[in-house]
């Protein structure tokens, strides 16, 4: 009698599942990160990912071990990104970290579900990625580098650098962002530019293959300035427009340090490196449960004026003491 009940026994745990007679390893969140730049040193964009991955590190996560990455790159074409968002979505990726506005709009249409994490938004609201700030409501969350309001901020900064400025070329993105964010920006620079009685010149460029077009355009133009519109795009292509801007004797404003730092002249904007490792900590929440719809989107607190003295000297300008004192970085 006690030999059949453990045999009966023993037929009963051999069927039930492993999991009950040993503990199965965790499953590995799988990350997709989204870039419409190429992903390589040249690409200053790539700054802005590579200060990911070590805030990552520093929240405890370590590749390969507690989570997985599949990175695409568009390689600066925006017509990829929706291709490239739908590949991540097949591979059933856990969460996509989405680099700039373009790459999110991407996500966006490729899925509801899956959280998405934005690195350096413009307005996610106007772009409507998102009900609000404070509660996104979608699957869209993550930090924002505040497009719009910071254009003419730029011009007047140029102006003080180049107190007899006239004829500004501004190189733009028209697909960067959204329809009414991209008109925004350019209200806000037409405004600036009619009231200190300055020339304005849009140039288009909406793909890396337009940029040479783009730069003979400006060298038409005859123009004494030169203001690089924020875009991903653009700013994946910094050091080509660094190098014509210097080839031209043009003082140029950056949306982004990066440009300075390739010896651009000036920049003013969000420290993107800085709102990379802020995202970090989004996907560490949204791995850990929390939803994009409840998490408000950041927005920066401090804004970077960066000033190349080199390049200035180049250019024959002369920087004042006014404009020195409140540089927050100045690059001799």
């Amino acid at each position: 009698m006690e030999r059949r009940v453990f045999v009966t026994l023993l037929a009963g745990a051999a069927g039930l599942p492993f999991a009950a007679r040993s503990q199965q390893p965790a499953k590995i969140p799988r990350i997709g990160i989204l870039s419409l730049g190429r992903g390589d040193p040249s690409d200053a964009s790539r700054k802005t990912l590579d200060a990911f991955m070590p805030a990552l590190r520093g929240l405890g996560y370590v590749e390969g071990r507690d989570i997985t990455v599949e990175w695409k790159f568009a390689d600066g074409d925006t017509n990829r990104l929706g291709e490239l968002a739908q590949e991540l979505v097949q591979q059933q990726v856990d969460a996509i970290v989405a680099l700039a506005t373009p790459t999110a709009r991407a996500a966006r249409r490729a899925t509801s579900t899956i959280p998405i994490i934005g690195i350096g938004l413009a307005d996610p609201v106007e772009d409507e990625l998102a009900s609000s700030l404070a509660r996104p409501g979608g699957n869209i969350t993550g930090t924002s580098f505040v497009g719009p309001e910071l254009v003419s901020k730029r011009l007047q900064l140029l102006k003080a650098l180049v107190p007899d400025l006239s004829r500004v070329v501004v190189l733009w993105h028209p697909q960067a962002y959204g329809e009414r964010t991209m008109a925004t920006m350019l209200k806000e620079i037409e405004s600036a530019a009619q009231s200190m009685g300055a020339n304005l010149r849009l140039v288009p460029a909406s793909s890396p293959a337009d940029l040479d077009g783009a730069f003979a355009a400006m060298t038409a133009e005859r123009a004494d300035s030169l203001i690089a519109f924020p875009s991903p795009m653009l700013y994946s292509q910094y050091a080509r427009i660094v190098t014509f801007a210097a080839n031209s004797r043009l003082p140029a404003m950056y949306a982004a340090r990066e440009g300075v730092e390739l010896g651009g002249l000036v920049s003013y904007g969000a420290n993107l490196p800085d709102l990379s490792r802020a995202t970090a900590g989004y996907l560490d929440k949204i791995l850990k449960g929390a939803k994009p719809a409840e998490l408000p989107i950041q927005q920066p607190t401090k804004f970077e004026l960066v000033i190349n003295l080199k390049t200035a000297k180049a250019l024959g300008l002369t920087v004042s003491q006014n404009f020195l004192l409140i540089a927050d970085e100045v690059i001799e």
